[in-house]
């Protein structure tokens, strides 16, 4: 696979250095479960681990929390932070934690909207594998390919792809940190899907470590695994070790802008509502996007703002004379748009200074927040887009906001069974909802606030079932319960899990997504809190 990255590199050897320093002092104040594990890893040549009696354990297992409540004194905390460098070592680390009875947890990025990467329900005891250091990337120019390991961020990705060539991309998300192994699990809708699909529609391979430690590939672990396994969610089905992914062509100069307006409710909502016309339907190298902050003003009333965020797949002139065309109420002007490669472009999305901070995994925001999605199928009217406008402005003074994501284009053209994401043909976009406090607020307030507006959206977005993206996970759809580290599915668990968040996710899919479960992981060895029940419980 290469040799790691730089970034990785630096960010992990003082880790490496003091857990090998520090593993043998802290296995003697472990419990039996610690002890066990600890033993075992070693006898297998693995010594990146850490134990909650080690100097380095509190600063592993936050070195990924980007959501700030699932790092409280009052979240149950791992018994153990295992950080594999190997293919061998990540196999050790798996089944370690089942011979030490331990619930398995996987990490990737640490972008998880609800901790479930890194905490578990109900105390059970648990362990985080991290795989921060699986983080290398491997491009192959002349079959347009590259191999990631899943510990790998998007800006590790991107970067790689990037400066090997000018014109190939992967199309996934826009934020850097996002670990590859998360976002690929969960379908990975992006700035080029559109155009190219979503990023599980982009693999071609995988090396998948199952709960039993057997190495799978494509080949040998069966067409209902690979299927799942590209959009069925993360945590259910063993551990992605690495992805083959297909390389798109992008142009060498592509076209780049965010475009700001202010004003009374009227015209923000008479800007969004057209947008709702348009954003779908442009040409699939078009991406346009809408931005509504909430809180706009001391009354609904009040000035309030919108961004539409766009990327074209080509130069300056043909973006704007789409775009007049299309959506002359924008009043869209020449300076605001720029023109640039897609490695840089995909920097400005991420807020990063040049593209040379891609693959800094230690950049970007760490904050509390609450999330929850939607999807739309039909254009909502003017009059109830300026509502929502009006509800929005009132919104927590903390901060959040509303993304309203494009839909349409290559995504439509696939079939909702071709992989587990079923959000395709007839979605017109996809609504993300965010809240942010800071600890001395509190949560109370604005996650009220945010269900409530979840509530007053219901009449307006998808129903039977009111779908969500299993990237934006939401524990307030049901959650399975489990009491114990693996086990404990029935029938039941089954039609629940179907019946509350099961169908909100996956619709039709996740029956087939059922027996994927009950055929790598019978057991139930991979399991979180919206993880797929097995049919059986072995």
């Amino acid at each position: 696979m290469g040799s790691i990255s730089i970034a990785a590199l630096a960010l992990l050897v003082p880790l490496f250095l003091s857990l090998h320093q520090t593993t043998c002092s802290a296995v003697g104040a472990g419990d039996d479960a610690a002890r066990n594990l600890s033993s075992c890893l070693t006898s297998h040549g693995v010594t990146t681990f850490s134990l909650p009696s080690s100097p380095t354990y509190a600063a592993l297992l936050n070195s990924s929390i980007r959501n700030l409540r699932f790092a409280l004194p009052g979240v149950g905390k791992p018994a153990a932070v295992v950080l594999p460098s190997s293919k061998h070592g990540l196999r050790a680390a798996v089944l370690c934690a089942r011979a030490a009875a331990l619930a398995v947890r996987v990490r990737s990025g640490g972008h998880s909207y609800e901790g479930l990467s890194y905490t578990t329900e109900n105390r059970v005891p648990f362990a985080v594998i991290d795989l921060a250091g699986l983080s290398r990337v491997r491009v192959d120019g002349g079959s347009a390919t590259a191999w990631a390991e899943a510990g790998a961020t998007l800006g590790e990705l991107y970067h790689a792809v990037g400066t090997s060539s000018r014109t190939l991309a992967f199309p996934a998300g826009s934020c850097s940190t996002i670990g590859l192994g998360g976002i690929v699990s969960g379908g990975g809708f992006g700035l080029l899907s559109r155009k190219h699909g979503l990023a599980a529609d982009n693999v071609l391979d995988a090396v998948l470590i199952d709960p039993s430690g057997n190495i799978l590939t494509r080949d040998t672990m069966g067409d209902d695994v690979f299927w799942a396994i590209r959009g069925g969610g993360g945590g259910s089905w063993g551990v992605v070790y690495a992805w083959k992914l297909r390389l798109v062509p992008v142009p060498d100069t592509i076209t780049v802008f965010t475009a700001s307006r202010t004003g009374p409710v009227e015209l923000v909502a008479g800007l969004v509502h057209r947008w709702q016309f348009v954003g779908p339907n442009l040409p699939d190298d078009f991406y346009l996007s809408v931005y509504l902050p909430t809180g706009g003003g001391s009354s609904p009333d009040s000035n309030v703002s919108v961004s539409f965020t766009g990327q074209v797949l080509g130069p300056k002139r043909r973006a704007m004379a789409a775009l007049r065309r299309s959506f002359p109420e924008l009043g869209l002007a020449a300076s605001e748009l720029a023109e640039t490669s897609w490695l840089d472009a995909t920097a400005q999305f991420a807020g990063l200074a040049t593209a040379a901070d891609l693959p800094d995994r230690r950049l970007g925001s760490k904050q509390y927040s609450k999330g929850k999605s939607d999807y739309v199928r039909s254009p909502i009217p003017l009059h109830t887009m300026a509502g929502i406008v009006r509800y929005l402005a009132t919104g927590p003074p903390e901060g959040g906001c509303v993304i309203l994501d494009p839909y349409g284009g290559a995504m439509a053209r696939v079939g909702s069974g071709a992989t587990p994401f079923p959000h395709r043909a007839g979605t017109l976009y996809g609504v993300q909802y965010q809240v942010y406090w800071d600890e001395d607020a509190g949560e109370a307030a604005p996650v009220g606030w945010l269900r409530s507006l979840h509530s007053f959206m219901a009449p307006h977005v998808s129903r039977a079932p009111r779908g969500a993206y299993v990237n934006y996970l939401d524990l307030d759809l049901g959650v399975n319960d489990w009491t114990v580290a693996a086990g404990g599915s029935s029938e039941a668990a089954v039609a629940r899990a179907r019946a509350s968040w099961g169908a909100a996710y996956f619709g039709d899919n996740f029956d087939r997504l059922v027996r994927a479960k009950t055929a790598v992981d019978p057991g139930n060895v991979f399991n979180n809190a919206q993880s797929i029940p097995p049919l059986v419980n072995v």
